[in-house]
């Protein structure tokens, strides 16, 4: 009997969802339930290492090992992308916010839900075949929700971290643990919602928690034992600095250094509670044997008062040898950050035009500035940053007790929202928020494993909020076109070479648009917040879009239990 919570397209069920499309003639024949596709063959090195061009599954969270969020695949494009209709609806037993990242392999996708649950369900008709749900442990500690991004994948195993600070390997058969490693001490803050990368036989894992006074890290683990095979601290026990004064477009951040200095000579180096959580996967460059990363807030958010110098290497972007652990190069975009503007977007590796137009490996970061930053890959610096994909006022207003105004707001800008890029046109897309809030701090002592603000940032109901789908033109840091949306924007983006890009917003509208101009092609209404970044795959020659439709806990969006996949007949 076919499970319950997977519905077809002839199921009356799906007749009012079908209203929705945009356009395009009805649906009526039934997917008939077949034998599960595919038979969860090893995920090879090999494969990981050539996703970017594998127009079948999609292995990684973002994509590829550059993160470039673009499938090539051009079956759905922009001639027929107006019949596009959903081929089946699964939903989760947990209905809370949803940011999974759908990874598909040969058949078999992979979601996870809030509270760290994984699902292994038939790609071709949205079939269960297997479900996870972690134990957790007596504490958790978590900050903007109980999410979970999504799992890694590689030979027979499905990896996923957890809400209570674990990594677990399991079999990707069965679903059943074949182990667990505790990757840092949830009493003390430690968290994780962010899904693992797996390369050369390392998963990859950093850690959230920087509202907490923890001290981040990004872990490398053996993906066959789970042992512990290196670990970089984001936060250096020199984390003082240079002393910056202006952030990295050269804007004076009105930093008291005197004041500073002064404490740091009482305080003594912050570095053990100072924060730096790691949201997001890292880049992985193969060629060069280097991952890039960026880091979070420092702790106390708000309050720089116990926090004397730059906070390195919070608020920046870090490479580091994928085999050792060992620092090469870092770019700080905010130095000694008290606004909360934490580096949060997954990077990605592109190329690019460097500063005299010849093409060079670059890193795109879009930050919560509302700049979509371009780095040289080799030695982090910046070459350019982009014009402003949202309004900035009073930057860099100083919070104070009765509470300042400063755009952006802490969620940005971009927040922890994936971009994705189509490197033929030089474009990198992204979503944005624009919530004006007011800045307020209040010193408080580190509270050992407790939230840490130091303050708040509280939007302002008289103002209005809005988001917007944004192409940056990377080479030249020009705004390409811009389309605004209803609400504030969270979950991510995908790019297709069938010149789409697909989106969702927290009203339920799940959106394709053309990605030379910004144009609405197709959009359906989900019933909850498509707040998860889209993925793509290809089953027996037919190409899918899919997404979570779940809500959002930071924005308070609509929630809902739903993993949706949309394909054309």
């Amino acid at each position: 009997m076919a499970d319950p919570r997977r519905y077809h397209l002839s199921t009356t069920m799906l007749a009012a969802a079908f209203a929705m499309a945009l356009s395009g003639p009805g649906y009526s024949e039934e997917i008939k339930s077949a034998t599960k596709f595919g038979d969860l063959s090893s995920v090879t090195q090999d494969l990981l290492t050539h996703a970017s061009s594998d127009s079948s599954n999609f292995l990684h969270t973002n994509g590829d090992y550059g993160q470039s969020r673009f499938y090539p695949n051009s079956q759905i494009n922009t001639t027929n992308v107006a019949k596009l209709r959903p081929a089946w609806i699964f939903q989760t037993e947990v209905k809370e916010s949803l940011e999974t990242s759908p990874i598909i392999v040969n058949g078999i996708m992979y979601v996870t839900t809030s509270f760290s649950h994984v699902y292994a369900l038939n790609a071709r008709t949205g079939e269960e075949i297997w479900h996870y749900a972690h134990k957790m442990g007596p504490i958790t500690t978590f900050c903007c929700g109980p999410n979970n991004r999504g799992v890694a994948v590689a030979d027979n195993l499905v990896y996923v971290a957890t809400l209570d600070a674990h990594l677990v390997a399991l079999d990707a058969h069965t679903g059943k643990t074949v182990w667990d490693k505790e990757v840092a001490d949830p009493e003390e803050g430690y968290s994780e919602t962010m899904a693992p990368t797996v390369a050369k036989g390392k998963v990859l894992i950093g850690t959230n928690g920087g509202e907490y006074g923890i001290r981040g890290f990004v872990k490398a683990f053996d993906a066959k034992t789970g042992n512990l095979v290196w670990t970089f601290n984001t936060v250096p026990e020199n984390s003082v600095g240079v002393w910056a004064e202006k952030d990295l477009t050269g804007r004076d951040m009105h930093r008291d250094i005197a004041a500073e200095k002064a404490a740091l000579a009482k305080l003594g180096d912050p570095y053990k509670t100072l924060g730096g959580g790691v949201w997001q996967n890292p880049a992985v460059d193969l060629e060069t044997n280097r991952i890039y990363f960026v880091v979070g807030n420092p702790s106390p958010d708000l309050d720089g008062a116990s926090r004397p110098g730059d906070n390195l290497y919070t608020d920046s972007l870090v490479s580091v040898d994928l085999d050792t652990g060992k620092y090469i190069c870092h770019q700080q975009y905010i130095s000694h950050d008290v606004w909360d503007l934490d580096a949060v977007s997954p990077p990605v590796i592109t190329q690019v035009a460097d500063k005299d137009g010849k093409p060079v490996k670059g890193i795109l970061h879009a930050g919560k500035t509302g700049h979509l930053y371009v780095h040289d890959a080799k030695d982090c610096s910046l070459i350019r940053f982009s014009e402003a994909m949202v309004p900035q006022e009073n930057m860099w207003a100083l919070p104070t007790k009765e509470g300042a105004r400063m755009l952006p707001g802490a969620n940005g800008g971009v927040e922890w929202s994936p971009i994705a890029t189509d490197p033929k046109q030089g474009l990198a897309y992204a979503i944005n928020l624009h919530q004006p809030m007011t800045y307020s701090v209040e010193s408080s002592a580190y509270p050992s494993g407790k939230l840490w603000l130091g303050g708040a940032f509280k939007v302002i109901p008289t103002e209005e909020q809005w988001g917007n789908v944004t192409a940056v033109d990377y080479n030249t840091g020009k705004i390409r076109w811009q389309v605004k949306t209803a609400q504030p924007m969270i979950g991510g983006i995908l790019a297709t070479a069938g010149g789409l890009v697909f989106t969702g917003e927290g009203n339920g509208l799940f959106k394709a648009y053309s990605s030379e101009n910004g144009s609405l092609l197709w959009q359906f209404q989900a019933g909850a917040g498509v707040n998860a970044p889209p993925s793509s795959y290809s089953v027996d020659g037919q190409q899918y879009i899919v997404v979570g439709a779940g809500g959002n806990t930071q924005l308070d969006y609509k929630r809902g239990n739903a993993i949706m996949a949309f394909t054309i007949n």
